[in-house]
């Protein structure tokens, strides 16, 4: 898999969301995924395409689904979705990513919002994914004259 640095940004985003799973989707004679549909207790919130068009589809209310797409070329739909709920957003257009983020962000929250009170609690107990810490480098040691 080789990701654009926006890519890699939002799947590392999406990865450490509490109660994230990502599912994979290989396609018949491939041998790397094609997607990654991010689910939070079995519900779908985003799908994050890990090969040739760099795109992230998001949950979005309609209102702000019209908007979008009036703002931006790169907010769309695919045609697979229904496209009052969900927004497709081209990573290598005119659309920020701390905007792309935010959505993905704010897809999460929607679709919490949408579970039940028992999932809730459930998901209540799930510790938030960490992301691991940069390695820095062990400074020299000083060697003393003898």
């Amino acid at each position: 898999m080789d990701l654009t640095s926006r890519t890699k940004t939002l799947k590392k985003l999406l990865d450490a969301m509490p109660g994230a799973v990502a599912d994979p989707y290989i396609p018949p004679r491939a041998t790397e995924p094609l997607i990654l549909m991010y689910k939070v207790m079995g519900k779908v919130f985003a799908i994050l395409s890990v090969r040739r068009e760099e795109y992230v589809i998001v949950k979005c209310e309609p209102p702000l689904a019209d908007i979008l797409r009036q703002q931006y070329t790169g907010i769309g739909h695919r045609s697979h979705l229904d496209k009052r709920f969900w927004i497709s957003i081209n990573l290598d257009a005119d659309v920020p990513l701390n905007e792309a983020k935010s959505l993905t962000k704010r897809s999460y929250a929607l679709v919490c919002q949408g579970l039940t009170r028992k999932q809730k609690a459930e998901l209540a107990t799930r510790p938030a994914r960490q992301l691991p810490k940069p390695k820095r480098a062990k400074p020299r040691r000083k060697v003393k004259d003898r």
